[in-house]
């Protein structure tokens, strides 16, 4: 086996039970043995001098081009015994992480996000099949992070919970207008719509998602309501009633987030409320991990509460309110995988087998790093007077619970079933 690896492995798996069979056929274990046994087989020296000098990003790689199987468990195994050990190896974990230390230095060139290059990076990931997705998304092709009041709840119990508690903090009136940045399949737009008769701008850089959210909006016959565009948020001119962004500002670069809140602020109306839902860390100022960047989310970026707030407070915006959301993106992401292997094989018959071990590791991977290591969701709310909101969050429960009313009666507009 390579030295260095070895040296690597020796020093920062102290528990667990690994196994490796290197590219000779040799054997190695590594950890006390506890817990449940986890067999990587490597099968070239290319791959072993590649993950002893970049393991954030070669294990990963190796595994999506068949450098690296597994003849025990599987890539979230791999990821816990990583995370753990990670966890308790101090100094030695230096050496594993030395590659991310180097990009944290050129960051902010890997997100120079300029309208035409957003829109580059949108149709890397978003403009796959809409098949693909269909594979392990819910009902309503919600591609963000569930609210799973409680911890048995379906994934579409969750996500339907998920619109339910952000329409609520919107503290949404019948008829307003709403602007929806980074719309998706149009399921949080057509909710408001129908359940608050708002009317709703919906906008995406995704020619796949703008087509079947205009496509939703005819046949549930709120295209006079729900209206999707392809546009960038810093095209838009306002006001709006009312802002929501879900899943949006990952993508928007750490060099933007000042025009990105600036913008909010002149597209919001006086008395008007805005919701941001977003991925964040619990730590401070990091770089974008290498693989998610380089083959999943390039221009990416998940930030920590302290690089937001600053700019939040430079645009003239309030902020109201602020809930972290913590295990309910670990919760998604396990429902994600485990539909997503269910059907594998048709993501081999969509693309190749190489695609297919590329998302089984991105979905694994996401859901390691928000169950056992950094990452949360923010969901801030941002109002531009402080009279705006009512003074307790009490009405936060009220609104969801008038929903929930409104779904058992058949999907009523909310101010119909509030009376």
């Amino acid at each position: 086996m390579n030295w260095l690896l070895d040296k690597v492995a020796t020093r920062v798996f102290r528990t667990g039970n690994l196994t490796v069979t290197d590219a000779g056929g040799a054997t190695r274990r590594y950890g006390d043995g506890s817990g449940t046994p986890l067999h990587v087989v490597i099968n070239n020296r290319r791959t072993e001098r590649a993950i002893a000098l970049d393991p954030m990003l070669a294990v990963p790689e190796a595994y999506m081009n068949g450098g690296l199987d597994f003849a025990e468990g599987d890539p979230l195994a791999l990821m816990q015994t990583v995370y753990t050990n990670l966890d308790q190896a101090g100094a030695e974990a230096l050496v594993m992480k030395l590659g991310e230390g180097m990009r944290y230095v050129f960051r902010r060139f890997q997100q120079l996000n300029t309208a035409s290059r957003s829109k580059r990076n949108v149709h890397r990931h978003y403009d796959l099949s809409g098949e693909l997705y269909r594979l392990f998304l819910d009902e309503d092709m919600q591609y963000s992070c569930a609210y799973f009041e409680r911890p048995e709840a379906t994934l579409d119990e969750a996500q339907r919970a998920k619109k339910r508690h952000i329409a609520a903090k919107l503290a949404l009136e019948p008829g307003q207008s709403v602007l929806d940045i980074g719309c998706g399949w149009g399921g949080m737009g057509l909710t408001l719509a129908r359940q608050f008769d708002a009317r709703v701008l919906g906008v995406t850089l995704s020619e796949e998602q703008h087509g079947v959210a205009a496509e939703r909006a005819r046949a549930a016959g709120l295209a006079d309501r729900a209206r999707f565009e392809i546009a960038d948020y810093r095209s838009l001119a306002g006001p709006f009633d009312r802002i929501v962004s879900v899943g949006m500002f990952e993508h928007v670069g750490i060099n933007h987030y000042r025009t990105f809140f600036d913008k909010c602020s002149s597209l919001l109306a006086d008395d008007g409320v805005m919701l941001l839902h977003t991925i964040g860390r619990t730590t401070g100022p990091s770089v974008t991990n290498a693989f998610i960047r380089k083959y999943i989310f390039p221009g990416g970026y998940i930030p920590s509460m302290s690089e937001v707030l600053p700019a939040v407070e430079r645009s003239g915006l309030i902020l109201t309110d602020v809930e972290v959301l913590r295990l309910h993106y670990a919760e998604t992401l396990r429902h994600w995988r485990e539909r997503f292997m269910a059907n594998r094989d048709k993501a081999v018959a969509l693309y190749d087998e190489r695609f297919a071990r590329m998302w089984e590791f991105y979905l694994a991977g996401s859901e390691a790093t928000f169950r056992w290591q950094n990452l949360v969701v923010f969901q801030f709310q941002l109002a531009k007077r402080r009279d705006t909101l009512p003074l307790t969050r009490n009405y936060i429960a009220e609104t969801e619970e008038r929903l929930r009313a409104a779904e058992a009666a058949g999907g009523r507009l909310f101010h119909d079933a509030a009376e």
